[in-house]
Protein backbone atom coordinates (compact mmCIF):
# COMPACT_ATOMS: atom_id res chain seq x y z
CA UNK A 1 0.00 0.00 0.00
CA UNK A 2 3.20 2.38 0.21
CA UNK A 3 3.86 2.34 -3.60
CA UNK A 4 7.19 1.43 -5.58
CA UNK A 5 10.74 2.31 -4.83
CA UNK A 6 13.18 1.48 -7.15
CA UNK A 7 16.72 1.22 -6.48
CA UNK A 8 19.55 0.57 -9.54
CA UNK A 9 22.63 -0.64 -8.02
CA UNK A 10 26.05 -1.51 -9.61
CA UNK A 11 29.66 -0.84 -9.28
CA UNK A 12 31.55 2.07 -10.64
CA UNK A 13 34.91 3.39 -12.04
CA UNK A 14 36.02 6.23 -12.64
CA UNK A 15 37.61 5.88 -15.96
CA UNK A 16 35.56 6.35 -18.70
CA UNK A 17 33.57 3.41 -21.44
CA UNK A 18 36.22 4.65 -23.53
CA UNK A 19 39.03 4.05 -21.10
CA UNK A 20 37.92 0.96 -19.57
CA UNK A 21 37.74 -0.23 -23.24
CA UNK A 22 41.24 0.35 -24.07
CA UNK A 23 42.63 -1.27 -21.23
CA UNK A 24 41.14 -4.28 -22.62
CA UNK A 25 42.22 -3.80 -25.88
CA UNK A 26 45.92 -3.27 -24.48
CA UNK A 27 45.29 -6.46 -22.87
CA UNK A 28 44.58 -5.62 -19.31
CA UNK A 29 41.91 -6.65 -16.99
CA UNK A 30 39.43 -3.93 -15.85
CA UNK A 31 40.69 -4.57 -11.89
CA UNK A 32 38.13 -3.96 -9.15
CA UNK A 33 35.66 -1.00 -9.37
CA UNK A 34 36.03 2.14 -7.59
CA UNK A 35 32.80 1.88 -5.67
CA UNK A 36 29.56 1.56 -5.40
CA UNK A 37 26.40 3.55 -6.10
CA UNK A 38 22.80 3.17 -5.56
CA UNK A 39 20.83 5.42 -8.02
CA UNK A 40 23.55 6.89 -9.17
CA UNK A 41 24.75 8.24 -5.62
CA UNK A 42 27.53 7.46 -3.16
CA UNK A 43 27.54 6.35 0.14
CA UNK A 44 26.21 7.89 3.46
CA UNK A 45 28.83 8.14 5.85
CA UNK A 46 28.64 5.56 8.03
CA UNK A 47 32.09 5.52 8.74
CA UNK A 48 34.08 8.78 9.01
CA UNK A 49 37.72 6.32 7.92
CA UNK A 50 36.32 5.20 5.03
CA UNK A 51 34.04 7.34 3.88
CA UNK A 52 34.96 11.24 2.92
CA UNK A 53 32.79 13.99 3.83
CA UNK A 54 30.41 16.00 1.50
CA UNK A 55 29.35 12.79 -1.07
CA UNK A 56 25.12 12.84 -2.21
CA UNK A 57 23.91 9.63 -1.08
CA UNK A 58 20.28 8.50 -1.93
CA UNK A 59 17.85 9.32 0.96
CA UNK A 60 14.43 6.87 0.48
CA UNK A 61 11.63 8.24 2.42
CA UNK A 62 8.62 5.89 3.82
CA UNK A 63 5.74 6.38 6.30
CA UNK A 64 5.71 3.72 9.09
CA UNK A 65 3.10 0.90 9.07
CA UNK A 66 3.49 1.23 5.46
CA UNK A 67 4.31 -2.01 2.54
CA UNK A 68 6.44 -0.94 -0.44
CA UNK A 69 7.20 -2.56 -3.31
CA UNK A 70 11.05 -2.28 -3.85
CA UNK A 71 12.52 -3.44 -7.59
CA UNK A 72 16.07 -3.80 -6.96
CA UNK A 73 18.44 -4.00 -10.34
CA UNK A 74 21.91 -4.44 -10.58
CA UNK A 75 22.94 -2.22 -13.33
CA UNK A 76 27.14 -2.24 -13.29
CA UNK A 77 29.89 -3.12 -15.05
CA UNK A 78 30.54 -6.64 -13.61
CA UNK A 79 29.97 -6.93 -9.69
CA UNK A 80 27.86 -8.92 -7.80
CA UNK A 81 26.90 -7.34 -4.86
CA UNK A 82 24.74 -8.22 -1.85
CA UNK A 83 21.93 -6.12 -1.12
CA UNK A 84 20.35 -5.57 2.59
CA UNK A 85 18.22 -3.25 4.62
CA UNK A 86 19.22 -2.83 8.54
CA UNK A 87 16.35 -4.46 10.77
CA UNK A 88 14.00 -4.73 7.75
CA UNK A 89 13.09 -8.21 6.22
CA UNK A 90 13.16 -8.71 2.29
CA UNK A 91 10.01 -10.28 1.04
CA UNK A 92 10.86 -11.53 -2.79
CA UNK A 93 7.63 -11.86 -5.21
CA UNK A 94 8.94 -10.88 -8.53
CA UNK A 95 12.13 -11.28 -10.54
CA UNK A 96 12.04 -10.17 -14.02
CA UNK A 97 8.32 -11.07 -15.13
CA UNK A 98 7.93 -14.11 -13.22
CA UNK A 99 6.33 -14.06 -9.69
CA UNK A 100 8.49 -16.20 -6.94
CA UNK A 101 7.01 -18.32 -4.16
CA UNK A 102 6.89 -15.80 -1.41
CA UNK A 103 9.86 -15.97 0.50
CA UNK A 104 11.85 -14.31 3.27
CA UNK A 105 15.86 -13.47 2.55
CA UNK A 106 18.03 -11.16 5.33
CA UNK A 107 19.99 -10.44 2.22
CA UNK A 108 20.18 -11.15 -1.75
CA UNK A 109 22.53 -11.64 -3.93
CA UNK A 110 22.01 -9.82 -6.89
CA UNK A 111 24.12 -10.93 -9.90
CA UNK A 112 25.03 -8.27 -13.02
CA UNK A 113 21.63 -7.77 -14.98
CA UNK A 114 19.34 -9.12 -12.82
CA UNK A 115 16.02 -7.49 -11.41
CA UNK A 116 14.20 -8.12 -8.39
CA UNK A 117 11.26 -6.89 -6.50
CA UNK A 118 10.74 -6.96 -2.46
CA UNK A 119 8.07 -6.43 -0.31
CA UNK A 120 9.40 -4.55 2.35
CA UNK A 121 7.43 -3.95 5.68
CA UNK A 122 7.96 -0.37 7.28
CA UNK A 123 7.67 -2.07 11.08
CA UNK A 124 10.47 -0.72 12.85
CA UNK A 125 10.13 1.76 15.84
CA UNK A 126 11.95 4.43 14.01
CA UNK A 127 14.20 5.60 16.55
CA UNK A 128 16.80 6.13 13.99
CA UNK A 129 17.06 6.01 10.20
CA UNK A 130 17.85 2.70 8.79
CA UNK A 131 20.99 1.83 6.65
CA UNK A 132 20.45 0.28 2.93
CA UNK A 133 23.39 -1.62 1.90
CA UNK A 134 24.61 -2.84 -1.50
CA UNK A 135 28.23 -4.70 -1.05
CA UNK A 136 30.51 -6.02 -3.53
CA UNK A 137 30.93 -9.98 -3.77
CA UNK A 138 33.40 -12.85 -4.62
CA UNK A 139 35.84 -9.66 -5.13
CA UNK A 140 39.65 -11.14 -5.42
CA UNK A 141 41.09 -7.67 -4.42
CA UNK A 142 40.77 -7.75 -0.10
CA UNK A 143 41.66 -4.27 0.17
CA UNK A 144 39.31 -3.02 -2.63
CA UNK A 145 36.49 -4.66 -0.13
CA UNK A 146 36.02 -1.78 2.23
CA UNK A 147 35.46 0.37 -0.63
CA UNK A 148 33.21 -1.01 -2.15
CA UNK A 149 30.25 -0.53 -0.46
CA UNK A 150 27.19 1.47 -1.38
CA UNK A 151 25.24 3.18 1.50
CA UNK A 152 21.61 4.49 1.41
CA UNK A 153 19.52 5.79 3.71
CA UNK A 154 15.85 4.48 4.93
CA UNK A 155 13.82 7.36 6.68
CA UNK A 156 10.90 7.20 8.22
CA UNK A 157 8.86 10.11 8.21
CA UNK A 158 8.73 9.80 12.54
CA UNK A 159 12.61 9.04 12.66
CA UNK A 160 14.32 9.93 15.82
CA UNK A 161 17.70 10.53 14.59
CA UNK A 162 20.47 9.39 12.12
CA UNK A 163 21.32 5.35 11.43
CA UNK A 164 23.83 3.64 13.86
CA UNK A 165 25.64 0.92 15.25
CA UNK A 166 27.39 -1.38 12.13
CA UNK A 167 26.08 -2.21 8.47
CA UNK A 168 23.72 -5.43 8.62
CA UNK A 169 25.97 -7.94 7.25
CA UNK A 170 26.57 -9.55 4.88
CA UNK A 171 27.16 -13.25 4.11
CA UNK A 172 29.81 -14.74 6.44
CA UNK A 173 32.13 -15.61 4.07
CA UNK A 174 32.79 -13.10 1.30
CA UNK A 175 34.21 -14.94 -1.17
CA UNK A 176 31.18 -18.10 -0.19
CA UNK A 177 29.88 -19.27 -3.46
CA UNK A 178 27.88 -22.15 -1.75
CA UNK A 179 26.16 -19.62 0.01
CA UNK A 180 24.61 -17.77 -2.90
CA UNK A 181 24.22 -21.49 -5.23
CA UNK A 182 21.99 -22.95 -2.40
CA UNK A 183 19.69 -19.56 -2.14
CA UNK A 184 19.66 -18.85 -5.89
CA UNK A 185 18.34 -22.39 -5.94
CA UNK A 186 15.73 -21.92 -3.43
CA UNK A 187 13.85 -19.05 -5.52
CA UNK A 188 11.30 -20.57 -7.31
CA UNK A 189 8.30 -19.56 -9.70
CA UNK A 190 5.02 -19.43 -8.06
CA UNK A 191 2.51 -21.74 -10.33
CA UNK A 192 -0.19 -20.55 -8.43
CA UNK A 193 -0.43 -17.02 -8.89
CA UNK A 194 -2.78 -15.33 -11.60
CA UNK A 195 -1.49 -12.71 -14.07
CA UNK A 196 0.64 -12.99 -17.64
CA UNK A 197 3.45 -15.38 -17.35
CA UNK A 198 5.25 -17.44 -19.95
CA UNK A 199 3.69 -20.98 -20.61
CA UNK A 200 1.54 -20.92 -17.86
CA UNK A 201 0.92 -24.61 -16.23
CA UNK A 202 -2.73 -24.82 -17.41
CA UNK A 203 -1.86 -24.52 -20.96
CA UNK A 204 1.40 -26.70 -21.06
CA UNK A 205 4.33 -27.55 -18.51
CA UNK A 206 8.14 -27.00 -19.36
CA UNK A 207 8.97 -30.39 -17.19
CA UNK A 208 6.93 -32.38 -19.59
CA UNK A 209 7.95 -31.12 -23.18
CA UNK A 210 9.97 -33.06 -25.29
CA UNK A 211 13.83 -31.26 -25.57
CA UNK A 212 14.51 -30.73 -29.48
CA UNK A 213 18.30 -29.15 -29.12
CA UNK A 214 20.72 -29.15 -26.82
CA UNK A 215 23.16 -26.53 -26.50
CA UNK A 216 26.33 -27.01 -23.99
CA UNK A 217 28.34 -23.38 -23.76
CA UNK A 218 31.63 -23.31 -22.10
CA UNK A 219 33.57 -20.08 -21.41
CA UNK A 220 37.12 -20.17 -20.86
CA UNK A 221 39.11 -17.36 -19.25
CA UNK A 222 40.34 -14.19 -21.69
CA UNK A 223 43.24 -15.41 -24.56
CA UNK A 224 45.02 -14.63 -27.03
CA UNK A 225 43.46 -14.85 -30.52
CA UNK A 226 46.04 -13.24 -33.36
CA UNK A 227 47.67 -11.14 -30.61
CA UNK A 228 44.15 -9.78 -28.90
CA UNK A 229 42.98 -10.45 -25.75
CA UNK A 230 39.44 -12.38 -26.05
CA UNK A 231 36.48 -14.23 -24.36
CA UNK A 232 34.55 -16.93 -26.16
CA UNK A 233 32.18 -19.26 -25.62
CA UNK A 234 32.99 -22.93 -27.07
CA UNK A 235 36.01 -21.53 -28.64
CA UNK A 236 34.17 -18.44 -30.47
CA UNK A 237 34.84 -15.45 -29.81
CA UNK A 238 32.27 -12.97 -31.52
CA UNK A 239 32.70 -10.54 -33.42
CA UNK A 240 30.26 -7.96 -35.21
CA UNK A 241 29.62 -7.69 -39.05
CA UNK A 242 29.29 -4.04 -40.50
CA UNK A 243 25.74 -5.81 -42.28
CA UNK A 244 23.40 -5.98 -38.97
CA UNK A 245 22.50 -9.70 -38.89
CA UNK A 246 19.02 -9.11 -38.99
CA UNK A 247 18.99 -7.07 -42.35
CA UNK A 248 21.19 -9.79 -43.67
CA UNK A 249 18.83 -12.02 -43.27
CA UNK A 250 15.93 -10.10 -44.66
CA UNK A 251 17.57 -9.59 -47.72
CA UNK A 252 19.56 -12.84 -47.88
CA UNK A 253 22.93 -10.83 -48.29
CA UNK A 254 25.15 -14.32 -48.63
CA UNK A 255 28.45 -14.39 -46.18
CA UNK A 256 27.22 -12.23 -43.25
CA UNK A 257 27.27 -14.94 -40.87
CA UNK A 258 27.47 -18.55 -40.89
CA UNK A 259 24.72 -20.86 -39.04
CA UNK A 260 27.16 -22.97 -37.83
CA UNK A 261 27.76 -22.96 -34.33
CA UNK A 262 28.74 -25.19 -32.22
CA UNK A 263 26.61 -27.02 -30.11
CA UNK A 264 29.07 -28.41 -27.68
CA UNK A 265 33.19 -27.32 -27.04
CA UNK A 266 35.13 -28.55 -29.96
CA UNK A 267 39.02 -29.58 -30.00
CA UNK A 268 40.65 -26.84 -31.62
CA UNK A 269 42.34 -23.48 -31.43
CA UNK A 270 39.70 -20.19 -30.34
CA UNK A 271 38.97 -18.11 -33.15
CA UNK A 272 37.07 -14.90 -33.84
CA UNK A 273 34.04 -15.48 -35.90
CA UNK A 274 30.54 -14.88 -36.55
CA UNK A 275 28.79 -17.76 -35.95
CA UNK A 276 25.03 -18.24 -35.57
CA UNK A 277 23.18 -20.52 -33.37
CA UNK A 278 20.37 -21.96 -36.15
CA UNK A 279 17.47 -22.21 -33.75
CA UNK A 280 14.08 -24.42 -34.50
CA UNK A 281 11.41 -22.23 -34.71
CA UNK A 282 8.97 -23.90 -31.59
CA UNK A 283 11.37 -25.98 -30.93
CA UNK A 284 12.45 -26.52 -26.93
CA UNK A 285 16.20 -26.06 -26.80
CA UNK A 286 18.24 -26.85 -23.72
CA UNK A 287 21.05 -24.71 -22.83
CA UNK A 288 23.92 -25.34 -20.03
CA UNK A 289 26.29 -22.74 -19.83
CA UNK A 290 29.83 -24.56 -18.35
CA UNK A 291 31.97 -21.97 -16.62
CA UNK A 292 35.33 -22.62 -16.50
CA UNK A 293 36.57 -18.95 -16.11
CA UNK A 294 37.72 -17.60 -13.01
CA UNK A 295 34.80 -15.33 -12.30
CA UNK A 296 31.18 -15.25 -11.56
CA UNK A 297 29.02 -14.83 -14.84
CA UNK A 298 25.31 -14.11 -15.71
CA UNK A 299 23.66 -14.74 -19.04
CA UNK A 300 20.65 -12.41 -20.82
CA UNK A 301 18.93 -13.61 -24.01
CA UNK A 302 17.08 -11.35 -26.10
CA UNK A 303 13.28 -12.14 -27.20
CA UNK A 304 12.83 -14.73 -24.46
CA UNK A 305 12.43 -15.74 -20.41
CA UNK A 306 14.21 -19.05 -19.98
CA UNK A 307 13.21 -21.42 -17.30
CA UNK A 308 16.17 -22.16 -14.65
CA UNK A 309 16.32 -25.86 -14.09
CA UNK A 310 19.41 -26.55 -12.49
CA UNK A 311 22.94 -25.54 -11.06
CA UNK A 312 25.80 -27.03 -9.33
CA UNK A 313 29.48 -27.64 -9.26
CA UNK A 314 31.82 -29.51 -11.47
CA UNK A 315 31.01 -30.34 -15.17
CA UNK A 316 28.14 -31.15 -16.83
CA UNK A 317 27.11 -34.26 -17.79
CA UNK A 318 24.01 -35.98 -18.87
CA UNK A 319 23.22 -37.08 -15.81
CA UNK A 320 23.02 -33.86 -14.21
CA UNK A 321 19.43 -34.10 -15.50
CA UNK A 322 18.46 -35.83 -12.95
CA UNK A 323 19.18 -33.20 -10.57
CA UNK A 324 16.55 -30.76 -12.57
CA UNK A 325 13.78 -28.74 -11.12
CA UNK A 326 10.89 -30.11 -13.88
CA UNK A 327 8.13 -27.82 -11.80
CA UNK A 328 8.70 -24.41 -10.80
CA UNK A 329 12.05 -23.50 -12.08
CA UNK A 330 11.65 -19.61 -12.21
CA UNK A 331 10.91 -18.03 -15.61
CA UNK A 332 13.49 -15.49 -16.07
CA UNK A 333 15.60 -13.79 -19.18
CA UNK A 334 18.65 -12.97 -16.98
CA UNK A 335 20.19 -15.84 -15.72
CA UNK A 336 21.14 -16.65 -12.55
CA UNK A 337 24.32 -16.98 -11.81
CA UNK A 338 27.21 -19.14 -13.21
CA UNK A 339 30.06 -19.70 -10.54
CA UNK A 340 33.65 -21.03 -11.87
CA UNK A 341 34.31 -24.13 -12.12
CA UNK A 342 30.23 -24.94 -11.70
CA UNK A 343 27.04 -25.12 -14.24
CA UNK A 344 24.00 -23.57 -15.06
CA UNK A 345 21.06 -25.73 -17.15
CA UNK A 346 17.92 -23.64 -18.93
CA UNK A 347 14.97 -24.54 -20.76
CA UNK A 348 13.75 -22.14 -23.70
CA UNK A 349 10.35 -22.55 -25.88
CA UNK A 350 11.64 -20.75 -29.09
CA UNK A 351 8.06 -19.33 -30.27
CA UNK A 352 9.65 -16.03 -30.73
CA UNK A 353 10.62 -15.28 -34.82
CA UNK A 354 14.08 -13.32 -35.50
CA UNK A 355 17.79 -13.45 -34.50
CA UNK A 356 18.36 -12.88 -30.58
CA UNK A 357 21.62 -11.97 -28.83
CA UNK A 358 22.55 -14.21 -25.90
CA UNK A 359 25.43 -13.00 -23.70
CA UNK A 360 27.26 -12.54 -20.68
CA UNK A 361 26.10 -9.27 -18.73
CA UNK A 362 29.70 -8.94 -17.43
CA UNK A 363 30.49 -5.76 -19.36
CA UNK A 364 34.08 -6.49 -20.08
CA UNK A 365 33.77 -10.47 -21.00
CA UNK A 366 30.98 -9.09 -23.33
CA UNK A 367 32.84 -6.36 -25.31
CA UNK A 368 35.91 -8.90 -25.38
CA UNK A 369 33.56 -11.21 -27.46
CA UNK A 370 31.21 -13.28 -25.18
CA UNK A 371 28.54 -13.67 -27.07
CA UNK A 372 26.37 -14.93 -29.77
CA UNK A 373 23.01 -15.18 -31.63
CA UNK A 374 20.07 -17.40 -31.90
CA UNK A 375 18.51 -17.30 -35.24
CA UNK A 376 15.14 -18.53 -35.26
CA UNK A 377 13.10 -18.70 -38.54
CA UNK A 378 9.21 -18.66 -38.36
CA UNK A 379 8.78 -21.28 -41.99
CA UNK A 380 5.05 -19.89 -42.29
CA UNK A 381 6.06 -16.56 -42.42
CA UNK A 382 6.40 -15.92 -46.58
CA UNK A 383 3.55 -18.64 -47.17
CA UNK A 384 0.78 -17.27 -45.00
CA UNK A 385 -0.49 -13.97 -43.00
CA UNK A 386 2.17 -14.56 -40.28
CA UNK A 387 4.70 -12.03 -41.48
CA UNK A 388 7.35 -10.39 -39.48
CA UNK A 389 6.77 -6.31 -38.62
CA UNK A 390 7.64 -4.03 -41.26
CA UNK A 391 11.17 -1.97 -41.23
CA UNK A 392 10.51 1.08 -39.63
CA UNK A 393 11.21 4.57 -41.66
CA UNK A 394 14.53 5.08 -40.08
CA UNK A 395 15.68 2.36 -40.48
CA UNK A 396 19.76 2.50 -40.68
CA UNK A 397 20.85 0.57 -44.27
CA UNK A 398 24.73 -0.34 -43.48
CA UNK A 399 27.74 -2.76 -44.46
CA UNK A 400 26.48 -4.81 -47.80
CA UNK A 401 23.18 -2.84 -47.97
CA UNK A 402 24.56 0.86 -47.36
CA UNK A 403 23.53 1.39 -50.79
CA UNK A 404 19.45 1.01 -49.46
CA UNK A 405 20.56 3.42 -47.51
CA UNK A 406 21.18 6.52 -50.10
CA UNK A 407 17.83 5.08 -51.98
CA UNK A 408 15.94 5.69 -49.00
CA UNK A 409 17.51 9.13 -48.67
CA UNK A 410 16.77 10.29 -51.91
CA UNK A 411 13.00 8.61 -51.72
CA UNK A 412 12.42 10.61 -48.70
CA UNK A 413 13.92 13.79 -50.05
CA UNK A 414 11.69 13.82 -53.19
CA UNK A 415 8.15 12.77 -50.95
CA UNK A 416 9.26 15.72 -48.55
Amino acid sequence: DGGDLTLFIGDWYLRSHKDLRRSLDAGTPLGAPDGVLINGLGPYRYNDSLVPPAIAYERINVEPGRTYRLRVHNVGVSTSLNFRIQGHSLLLVETEGSYTSQQNYSNMDIHVGQSYSFLVTMDQNASTDYYVVASARFVTDPGAVDKLTGVAILHYSNSQGPASGPLPAAPDDQYDTAFSINQARSIRWNVTASGARPNPQGSFHYGDITVTDVYLLQSQPPELIDGQLRSTINGISYIAPSTPLILAQLFNVPGVFKLDFPNHPMNRLPKVDTSVINGTYKGFMEIIFQNNATTVQSYHLDGYAFFVVGMDYGLWTDNSRGTYNKWDGVARSTIQQVFPGAWTAVLVFLDNAGIWNLRVENLDSWYMGQELYISVVNPEEDHSDKTPLPLPDNTIFCGALSSLQKMLYCLQRTIS
